[in-house]
């Protein structure tokens, strides 16, 4: 006599397995089709800035136009913001030679970064589909696709910004002061990147921390300090560097009407940006009242 045991069926997949996957694959979609919107035609923004092209390719053979953002591989005079949004595209361009598509390819990818994280971050409070939704409404903004196609500082400081934001909520779940320290960093890479402008997140940031903290509020108040340093260290070092660096053994810093970098973070693109009286220039020495046409 024959025994025949019947196996049971394999179990179906259950709901949030099947949930997870959607969620997966609706974000591979959302990053796969932003890449292709942004990346699709790049050759037609040719050399998009020319002002921030030339610095790229002096960069790109240069190893002290890379560091200090000289607009010629001679290191006559920099551009009028810090290098970091300079120095990816730089690296680049050295690997694949000087074309549009070695220079712009990586601002395209800042802004397949830029909405994975803005989705991260909206996915932890809010869920799964608002945080696709959020992707896709950075994706499909108009000026943000103009912006990650372009080799303007602004791609870069967007990431910043919402990486700053990130790691800032992850400080508020947490208390953790590393969040806040990590927070700091990308503040600082962020002034590197667009100096004072990155400023415009600070005070939200901080104010959300003093309140939603989970720390009592001595430590939270401590911790923001902690922010503070580590924000001031990450941007620091290269602002020490240029300002005690010979000047005549560095480019000039263009905007500037001093040759300095302190008086061009203060002044054209600090309080000047505020009152309109952006007095700089891309040639040493500056110009009259008028400012300098590259943002």
């Amino acid at each position: 006599m024959t025994t025949t045991i019947e196996r049971p069926s394999a179990a179906a997949p259950t709901e949030p397995a099947t949930s997870r996957r959607w969620e997966l694959l609706g974000l591979i979609t959302l990053l796969i089709g932003t890449g292709v919107a942004y990346i699709w035609g790049l050759g037609a923004s040719g050399w998009a800035n020319s002002f921030y092209s030339a610095a790229i390719q002096a960069g790109s053979v240069s190893w002290k136009a890379f560091f200090f953002g000289s607009s010629d591989a001679a290191n006559s005079i920099t551009v009028d913001k810090p290098p970091m949004s300079l120095w990816l595209m730089s690296l680049s361009v050295r690997v694949f030679g000087l074309n549009t598509w070695a220079m712009l390819v990586p601002q395209a990818l800042l802004g397949v970064a830029s909405v994975a994280l803005l989705r991260a971050v909206v996915v932890r409070r809010f869920g799964a589909a608002a945080g696709l939704l959020a992707g896709l409404v950075l994706a499909l903004t108009p000026v943000a696709a103009l912006m990650f196609r372009f080799n303007n500082p602004d791609a870069l400081l967007v990431l910043l910004m919402i990486a700053a934001v990130w790691a800032m909520l992850r400080g508020v779940e947490s208390g953790k002061t590393k969040w806040l320290l990590i927070t700091g960093m990308f503040v600082g890479f962020g002034f590197l990147t667009k100096q004072l402008q990155v400023m415009l997140v600070v005070p939200p940031l901080a104010l959300t921390y003093l309140i939603a903290g989970p720390p009592k509020l001595g430590t939270r108040v401590l911790q923001l300090f902690a922010a503070l340093g580590a924000m001031i260290v990450s941007a620091g070092w290269w602002l020490l560097i240029v300002e005690f660096w010979p000047a005549s053994s560095r480019p000039w810093v263009g905007g500037s009407q001093n040759n300095s970098i302190l008086e061009l973070t203060l002044g054209y693109n600090g309080l000047g940006r505020l009152s309109g009286n952006e007095t700089g220039s891309v040639t040493p020495g500056g110009g009259g009242g008028g400012g300098s046409m590259w943002g």
